[in-house]
């Protein structure tokens, strides 16, 4: 644990973001601590998804210098890009669940998919991860069974699998009610606090922020400003 980016999972400096050829961000200097918890607001096209899948590698970092977990965003293969997404957890608004496989078969989907081998070990993490997200008795049943709110603590559950540095969370709450959302916001601050897993989560409920207080980096008018830094409640 003693490698030299651990301080900082994402270390953008002087960043350009394109979207094929649009500039959408520009000057963007961007650090994210271990186990910091951060949101990122602006309004829809503000370039908010952009810099998110600028840092898991969808979209290629052409100007700049960018390191995610210790990879290179500039220098990174296609064939690392696996590699670096099994360090990083994402959580996006619209669930992405398969319908057609229970919750367990989701997460068995995902270990197999990330190299796991071993039935009793992916048994035994699939179960942990459930237990995190107070899922744990529910493993048998098809997406579809679930509440909103119990198909987004799948999708956590889902994100923790790989033990993941960095958790990226597109609009998390957004298609919950406020009372689902304040659990989730709840699960999500928590799970930060005990495995010291960063998130980096993209919002624009304000409700939200002024509920749960953290670190805000807004993106408006083609770069981004970071707020002044306030100490979570």
């Amino acid at each position: 644990m003693s490698e030299p980016y651990k301080e900082f999972v994402i270390d953008l400096k002087q960043v350009a973001i394109y979207q094929d050829k649009s500039l959408i961000l520009s000057d963007v200097n961007l650090r994210v601590k271990q186990g910091e918890f951060v949101y990122l607001v602006g309004k829809t096209g503000s370039g908010k998804s952009s810099l998110l899948k600028t840092i898991y590698a969808d979209l290629n970092l052409k100007k700049g210098d960018g390191k995610v977990v210790g990879y290179d965003l500039v220098k990174i293969k296609s064939k690392e890009v696996p590699k670096l997404r099994r360090k990083l957890g994402i959580v996006f608004q619209d669930f992405q669940l398969l319908m057609d496989r229970s919750v367990n078969d989701n997460l068995a989907f995902v270990l197999k998919a990330t190299g796991w081998k071993d039935k009793e070990k992916m048994k035994f993490r699939l179960d942990e991860c459930l237990k995190m997200v107070n899922l744990h008795t529910k493993g048998f049943k098809m997406p579809h069974e679930l509440s909103g709110g119990e198909q987004q603590r799948v999708v956590i559950a889902r994100a923790l699998l790989n033990e993941p540095e960095l958790i990226l969370a597109d609009e998390p709450t957004g298609n919950l009610d406020p009372d689902t959302s304040d659990e989730i916001m709840q699960l999500l601050i928590s799970l930060c606090k005990e495995l010291n897993t960063a998130v980096l989560m993209a919002t624009h409920d304000y409700t939200i922020l002024e509920k749960f207080p953290s670190r805000i980096l807004t993106c408006s008018n083609g770069s981004i400003i970071d707020e002044e830094n306030i100490i979570m409640g």
